[in-house]
């Protein structure tokens, strides 16, 4: 069979002890906000049994976010969107500008695939010592995807470098989510920085601007959302 002629893989891919791994599974969260109480929107999906974290706008006193995970992508246009006209959320203002809607992936060495696309992200979310929450889109410039792939990889080395120092000192945390095509703003990926201070996710910000990533090969980031977390959904 032909190159041309072999069916997608769409499964997400690893490495273990030298040989390939895959699973086709990954988590999918839409972040949606809204002017409205942010205790009345916690106790709403904390009902419905969903999982994810509503947080306080801390740059609009009226503002707050929710993040809702789901691996199967038909909940958020079924008992999620009935759960959004519904109730508290009724009468909440909808804000647009905020929405992001992203999936987990792999990069391709991982060993553990289940906990890159499962269990790190859900654990970093819900996690009530990381009560600070950054979320934003990012759009890559179309002449990033023109470089060659050890190019590439030299310029994600140097950004993931500062995320993992930090990460390591445990000043932030953060989860990173594919949504090309998925959003109005031809977006390419929607990322959380999380921590339990403030101030570290916005040195983090800070010091990734000086990259040759950001500096040369983004076209736009956000609008950033900035949040305090009010809920969370148990950790299972």
């Amino acid at each position: 069979m032909s190159e041309e002629q072999r069916l997608p893989d769409m499964s997400e891919k690893g490495r273990r002890e030298g040989r390939e791994i895959s699973l086709d599974r990954r988590l999918f969260m839409k972040f949606t906000a809204f002017e409205g109480s942010a205790s009345e929107a916690a106790r709403a999906l904390a009902e419905s049994g969903f999982e994810g974290a509503v947080y306080r706008d801390v740059n609009d006193p009226k503002g707050i976010g929710t993040l809702v995970l789901a691996e199967d992508p038909t909940v958020f246009v079924t008992s999620l969107r009935e759960r959004f006209n519904d109730g508290p959320f009724s009468v909440m203002a909808h804000q647009p500008a905020y929405d992001m809607l992203g999936r987990t992936y792999s990069i391709g060495y991982e060993g553990d695939l289940e906990e890159v696309l499962f269990d790190r992200p859900r654990r970093r979310i819900l996690d009530p010592a990381l009560c600070w929450a950054v979320w934003y889109p990012l759009q890559r410039s179309k002449a990033f995807y023109r470089l060659d792939d050890d190019r590439q990889r030299a310029i994600l080395g140097e950004h993931g470098g500062i995320g993992r120092r930090y990460g390591e000192a445990g000043l932030a945390a953060d989860v990173r989510l594919a949504c090309h095509g998925l959003d109005r703003n031809d977006n390419d990926f929607v990322i959380g920085l999380l921590g339990r201070r403030l101030h570290p996710l916005s040195a983090l910000v800070r010091e990734m601007r000086a990259t040759e990533q950001t500096s040369q090969y983004l076209d736009r980031l956000g609008p950033f959302f900035v949040g305090h977390v009010v809920w969370q959904s148990p950790r299972s």
